[in-house]
């Protein structure tokens, strides 16, 4: 009888040479799937980070996503981040990374350290939709939003609540068009901003001098020193109840105080049918959804940050 000692050993090498490579798949193919998803990550927050800071200063969106890249595993050299003309000059961040994994049990192959990439683009866009917006309308005919190289921003000025073109129009808007919202609602939505998506169009005005009420007064007092989301409007159809604003887009305004004395920063007086809010119109991220197309939104300032291809 044959001695099969021999091939025992032979079937036993090549056993342990398919174990070797099956574990060369199950733990360097894995190692290279998690560096590149660990790659992609620090794509998408760099371009992110990188978007927060246009279209106001690009020299800033640049720097900020390399910081943000080195600080997050690295990979990215200068050149891999660039900037995009999408909607607008300069209103994408586009980055690249390159990393390398690896190998370990697949070394024993020839197969030697791989090279992982990742890309990830993140725009800075007028939004078509937003959240957080308070009942409050601005006039697109403000010389600060329609004026010579506006629109201009940190130039202290007054936004009337007085009537704005319509009887019974006081420069308040139902969000929810259901023409019952009181003070409690305009209150809230002032405070704490409107929950919900808010698109571009009409909106009810809310008739009467309702900024006059405590629960608005508290909310304006609450909110001195920050900033607000504001529509703009267009036109003002109707009257009274049935007058509509046609809000075209919206602008960040940083309140200071509220009060009677139009055009002045006086803001000792707090009562009275002639209010006014005292600050100045400010660029701004804010939440928001951009259209996947290019509508040619009106600009006042206001941008929502997302990623794109």
């Amino acid at each position: 009888m044959k001695n099969e000692r021999g091939q025992t050993i032979l079937l036993t090498v090549v056993f342990l040479v398919v174990l070797m490579g099956c574990a060369a798949l199950t733990l360097d193919v894995g190692v290279w799937f998690r560096e590149q998803r660990q790659a992609q990550a620090t794509a998408d927050a760099a371009a992110l980070a990188g978007a927060q800071a246009l279209p106001a200063d690009p020299s800033d969106a640049l720097a900020w996503a390399q910081q943000y890249a080195d600080s997050n595993g690295g990979g990215v050299a200068a050149a891999d981040i660039t900037l995009r003309n999408d909607f607008a000059t300069d209103d994408t961040v586009a980055v690249k990374v390159t990393r390398t994994a690896p190998s370990f049990f697949a070394s024993i192959f020839s197969f030697g350290n791989v090279d992982v990439h990742a890309h990830a683009a993140a725009r800075a866009g007028v939004p078509e939709e937003v959240e957080g917006a308070a009942p409050i309308v601005v006039n697109k005919l403000h010389p600060l939003l329609s004026g010579p190289g506006c629109p201009c921003f940190h130039q202290e000025t007054t936004l009337p609540l007085a009537k704005t073109g319509a009887p019974g129009a006081f420069g308040m808007v139902d969000f929810d068009n259901t023409g019952s919202n009181g003070n409690p609602d305009l209150a809230d939505w002032v405070q704490n901003g409107f929950e919900g998506m808010l698109d571009l169009g009409p909106y009810d005005s809310d008739p009467g001098a309702k900024f006059n009420g405590g629960g608005l007064t508290q909310a304006l007092d609450a909110r001195v020193g920050t900033e607000l989301l504001f529509p703009v409007f267009d036109t003002l159809d109707q009257v009274g109840s049935n007058a509509q604003y046609d809000v075209i887009g919206w602008v960040a305004f940083h309140l200071d105080c509220f009060g009677l004395a139009v055009g002045s920063t006086d803001c000792t007086n707090q009562n009275g049918n002639n209010q006014t809010l005292t600050g100045y119109f400010t660029r701004a991220i804010w939440k928001g959804l951009q259209s996947k197309t290019n509508k040619h939104l009106p600009d006042f300032g206001l941008y929502s940050v997302s990623l794109v291809n």
